[in-house]
C-alpha cells in the first residue's frame, strides 16, 4: 500500500503543472480523490489491514492526501490567478496618459464660486481673502457684535484652546481664537490695511455649530461684498444685486429689499428674488443673502470717519446659490465625494 500512496503522490506532481484550465483540474482531481478515485480506493482498503498495522497505514495515508491537497491548492490558486488576469485584461502601464477624455472638473461649488467672483471682477472688484483662523475681535467687536451676542457662544462658534499661538493671526487683547463664523473678518482687515475707496469681494470657507440637515453645514462657503467710497447710497446697493441676481438667474428675475437686523449695517436688509427660470423653483419669493450700508460704528472700529465715506455690505451663501442653480435639494450631496453626482456638473 505505501508503494501505491508513493505511486499516486508522485503522479499528482507530474501531472499538476500542465492542468490549463479549471475543467481540466476537476476532471483529474475526481481521478485521485473523487468517489472512484485512485486514493479514494486505497482508503477504502483499511478495512483490509490488520488491526496492528493500521495506525502506521492510516499515518502514510494522511501524508499521502495532504501532499495532494498541498499540490492541488497550488494548481488552484495558479488557475484562479489566471482566470482574474484574463478577466483584467493585459497590464495597464502606468507612466502612459490617461485614456479619459475629461482629466477632471471643479467642484460644483468651486464652479458656482468662480463665476460669481468672476461676475463681480466685471463691474470693478477685486477679490480679497484672509485666514480661517480669526480672533473674537476682528469676527466680533470690530464688526460691532457685543460680548453677550448669542453668535458668541461657545454652542455657536468653534472656539480653540485658550494655549493656542498662531503665528500670522495676531491677537488684539486678551481674546480667543476661533474658526471664523462668517467672511465679514475680510471686510474688516482690508479696511485696516487699505484707503477707501474699496470695493472687494470676499469669498471662503466658514464654520458654525450647525446641525447637519438638508440645509446646513458645519462647514459651509460665503461671499461677501464691500464697498466704500464717498456718496455711496442704498441706490448702489440696489443697482449691484440687482445686475448680480439678473446675471445669474436670467434677465427675466426681479429683486425686493425687506427691513432687517444686523449688528455691522445699519439699515439691513433680507434680499429676495423672483425668477420664472429656475424650474420647480421658478415664481417664488426666494431669500438669498443679507445686505445693508455700512455701520457708522464698524468705520470707526477700523478708523474710516463716517462723517466723510459710507459704504455697503452684502454676504450670501454660495452653497445656497448653488443650489438653486444646479436643483440640488440637500447640501450634504455637496461633501459626500459621491462620484455619480459630481459628475453630473462637469
Amino acid at each position: 500500500m505505501q508503494k501505491e500512496l508513493n505511486a499516486i503522490v508522485a503522479g499528482v506532481r507530474e501531472k499538476t503543472p500542465v492542468l490549463s484550465t479549471r475543467a481540466e483540474f476537476e476532471a483529474y482531481k475526481a481521478t485521485i480523490s473523487g468517489p472512484k478515485g485512485v486514493l479514494t480506493d486505497v482508503m477504502k482498503g483499511m478495512g483490509k489491514i490488520p488491526k496492528e498495522d493500521k495506525p502506521a497505514m492510516g499515518k502514510l495515508i494522511n501524508e499521502a492526501k495532504t501532499a495532494v491537497t498541498a499540490e492541488f491548492d497550488v494548481v488552484l490558486e495558479r488557475l484562479e490567478a489566471a482566470e482574474l488576469a484574463a478577466k483584467l485584461g493585459p497590464a495597464i502601464d502606468p507612466t502612459l496618459p490617461c485614456p479619459d477624455s475629461t482629466r477632471g472638473t471643479l467642484h460644483p461649488i468651486a464652479q458656482v464660486r468662480e463665476e460669481m467672483v468672476e461676475l463681480f471682477r466685471r463691474i470693478g472688484f477685486s477679490v480679497a481673502e484672509a485666514t480661517e483662523v480669526e480672533t473674537e475681535h476682528y469676527c466680533f467687536d470690530a464688526l460691532n457684535i457685543p460680548s453677550d451676542h448669542p453668535a458668541r457662544d461657545m454652542q455657536d462658534s468653534y472656539y480653540l484652546p485658550d494655549d493656542l499661538t498662531v503665528n500670522n493671526v495676531s491677537k488684539h487683547a486678551d481674546e480667543k481664537y476661533l474658526l471664523r463664523t462668517h467672511t465679514s473678518t475680510v471686510q474688516i482687515r482690508t479696511m485696516l490695511k487699505e484707503k477707501p475707496p474699496i470695493r472687494i469681494v470676499a469669498p471662503g470657507r466658514c464654520f458654525r455649530r450647525d446641525t447637519p440637515d438638508a440645509t446646513h453645514s458645519a462647514n459651509f462657503h460665503q461671499i461677501e461684498g464691500l464697498y466704500v467710497d464717498k456718496n455711496v447710497t442704498l441706490l448702489d446697493l440696489k443697482a449691484t444685486l440687482d445686475h448680480f441676481v439678473k446675471t445669474i438667474f436670467g434677465p427675466k428675475a426681479k429683486t425686493r429689499l425687506r427691513p432687517s437686523f444686523f449688528p455691522f449695517t445699519e439699515p439691513s436688509f433680507e434680499m429676495d428674488f423672483f425668477s420664472p427660470d429656475l424650474g420647480k423653483l421658478s415664481n417664488k419669493w426666494l431669500e438669498i443673502m443679507g445686505c445693508g450700508m455700512v455701520d457708522p460704528e464698524v468705520f470707526k472700529a477700523v478708523g474710516i470717519d463716517p462723517e466723510v465715506y459710507t459704504g455697503y455690505a452684502f454676504g450670501m451663501g454660495i452653497e445656497r446659490i448653488a443650489m438653486i442653480l444646479q436643483g440640488v435639494d440637500d447640501i450634504r450631496y455637496y461633501y459626500q465625494n459621491d462620484i455619480r453626482f459630481l459628475k453630473q456638473f462637469a
